[in-house]
């Protein structure tokens, strides 16, 4: 016998699939009082992201996570700098040791140009050792986003380990080059005080600091306006005739010298006289006034190399 509609009551129990609770469903005027649930559907949520930052910082974090490829890439560096090369290594020796030949005849031969009593071969290669890294530092760190265009297009890490790896891996001529320069002064009876050489490493990160923060800066330009790489060289150029590198920092008159200071490289080379030459005391206003315009150099190149670096992948 068939049951009467109205005396039937349809009770559907338990959950929707994927867990979703049952609810009774309402009941129009003048139907049956069946108890039926029927799937609640939930009301929906708006995500609002926040935009993305237009001066986004430097994660020192994720530069930690990716420094086994930051230290790849400092050893890739090193090795195919001379790669196929006869003399190798030996460059990171000739190449200052032909510019202190070249300006000691020109400049302390011809041109008679003051050396504070120092004879000027010594006197030129101090300021050379560390110019030649600075220069050669800025040079690849400006080009190394151009060079490595699989990198930026093909995997993500931080990009700033591209245009940072030139620059340690150039550390390692540096430190042949000092050591030639130590044996130069003691060929000319030029012996630093060793409490005075704990001075030379900060006048090194100092360096570093210049041509990582110029370099990040070179970089990010480089890429979108390819014209920044035949700037570059004249760049190069005329900072090294700015800085103290052929002449003493006293043919500067006095009422200038904070104003050249703001060149960190101005302080490099006055600070690596003072502390191996011993030619003049250590003028630490004048350093002070090179720490900060590194640091200025260096924060704002990486500011600006984090707020280009979207546009990489893209015009890469």
């Amino acid at each position: 016998m068939t049951p009467n509609i109205d005396e039937v009551a349809v009770q559907v129990e338990g959950t929707a699939p994927g867990g979703t609770e049952l609810a009774e469903a309402p009941l129009e005027a003048g139907a049956a009082s069946p108890r039926t649930r029927v799937p609640s559907v939930p009301s929906p949520r708006a995500h609002i992201r926040k935009p993305s930052r237009p001066w986004p910082g430097v994660n020192v974090r994720e530069l930690w996570r990716y420094r086994e490829l930051f230290f790849f890439l400092v050893w890739r560096d090193i090795k195919v700098r001379y790669a196929q090369t006869v003399l190798g290594a030996g460059w990171a020796i000739l190449q200052p040791v032909l510019n202190m030949v070249v300006f000691t005849l020109i400049f302390g031969s011809f041109a008679k140009v003051p050396s504070e009593g120092v004879p000027y071969p010594v006197f030129s290669l101090t300021a050379l050792v560390p110019w030649t890294y600075f220069s050669t530092a800025l040079n690849l760190s400006g080009q190394s986003l151009v060079g490595n265009p699989n990198l930026i297009t093909k995997v993500y890490f931080p990009r700033l380990v591209i245009p940072f790896s030139p620059v340690l891996a150039g550390l390692v001529d540096f430190c042949i080059a000092f050591v030639i320069l130590l044996a130069m002064m003691g060929f000319y009876h030029r012996v630093p005080v060793p409490l005075a050489l704990g001075v030379v490493p900060l006048l090194v990160l100092v360096t570093v600091m210049t041509a990582a923060g110029v370099g990040s800066w070179l970089a990010a330009l480089n890429i979108r306006y390819r014209d920044i790489k035949h700037v570059s060289p004249f760049l190069v150029q005329a900072w090294m005739y700015l800085s103290p590198v052929v002449y003493p920092m006293s043919s500067v008159p006095a009422r200038y010298r904070p104003i050249y200071a703001l060149n960190p490289m101005s302080g490099v080379i006055e600070g690596f006289r003072s502390v191996l030459l011993q030619s003049r005391p250590i003028d630490w206003g004048m350093q002070a006034i090179s720490i900060g315009a590194a640091l200025v150099l260096f924060v704002t190149g990486l500011l600006y190399f984090r707020h280009t670096e979207k546009v990489f992948a893209d015009v890469a």
